[in-house]
């Protein structure tokens, strides 16, 4: 998606802002506050920059450093941005995600799917060494089916079965839905029972062809079952614009950077097309 990147820089500011609360200028790392290094690193994804890049890009945008309270004369080094991103904890990245959201309209019904990133592009010798055999990870999100807005990210590199992650991800947003669309993926007896119990409306799609199945599954696509079809399109989008491999080494690191991707998503809707 081709946006305007002051207006994306202005976004990612204020909710970075909002995410960070009264932590938010805080130092994090050279000196420099901590929303500055998360707009820094979401300025870095976005436009698809190395951190050694990334100041010497900034060098050259005076209009993003004056937002930014950058002096052009005194940027922060690659090293330290670098850094930031270790003691930048999970929290602050899912805190932005859900700002992100937030900022959309919100119906209350939402899908819940998965898909997969690629990690082998991260080096070989370096996951032979640390004995991690892992490829790819596996990743569960929530999607409001009118707004495409990614309302939470749940990540493993155990591929935990779809009934185990569904109802975790569901869990923690439950007060603010009504209704999920999942696939046969997501669907037993006991993860029905638990969503349900949280007094949210679960459309799964049945496996097989039995009349029980049959009958079911021709009730919820009476009930929009069909929109499912938005978290795919957040996936789509998500893919095309970012990728859909993680490059580095630290599996932590890999974690922050897809909750990151998904962010960038949402503030990218909110911002003027170019």
């Amino acid at each position: 998606m081709e946006i305007d990147l002051l207006d994306f820089i202005e976004q990612c500011r204020d909710l970075a802002k909002q995410a960070l609360g009264k932590h938010a200028g805080e130092p994090a790392s050279g000196g420099f506050a901590r929303w500055v290094h998360v707009v820094l690193h979401c300025f870095r994804l976005e436009e698809g920059h190395s951190y050694r890049e990334t100041p010497n890009r900034l060098k050259y945008m005076t209009e993003v450093c004056d937002v930014l309270g950058l002096d052009r004369e005194n940027l922060p080094d690659y090293s330290t941005i670098y850094k930031s991103f270790d003691r930048l904890k999970m929290w602050v990245w899912r805190a932005l995600l859900r700002v992100s959201a937030q900022q959309h309209p919100q119906s209350g019904h939402a899908a819940l799917d998965s898909t997969f990133f690629d990690r082998r592009r991260s080096s070989s010798y370096f996951r032979q060494r640390s004995g991690n055999t892992v490829q790819t990870l596996k990743v569960t999100t929530l999607t409001d089916i009118e707004s495409l807005a990614v309302l939470d990210v749940h990540i493993t590199a155990r591929w935990k079965h779809d009934t185990k992650t569904g109802p975790q991800v569901v869990r923690r947003n439950a007060d603010d839905l009504q209704s999920v669309v999942a696939d046969n993926g997501f669907q037993d007896w006991h993860t029905e029972y638990e969503i349900s119990a949280l007094d949210v409306e679960y459309l799964v799609h049945y496996r097989g062809s039995s009349p029980n199945a049959v009958v079911n599954n021709a009730l919820i696509r009476a009930k929009g079952y069909s929109q499912r079809w938005m978290a795919e399109t957040s996936y789509s989008t998500t893919k095309r614009s970012l990728g859909d491999a993680v490059r580095a080494l630290g599996w932590y690191r890999q974690f922050r950077k897809i909750v990151l991707m998904f962010t960038l998503i949402n503030i990218e809707s909110l911002c003027e097309p170019l």
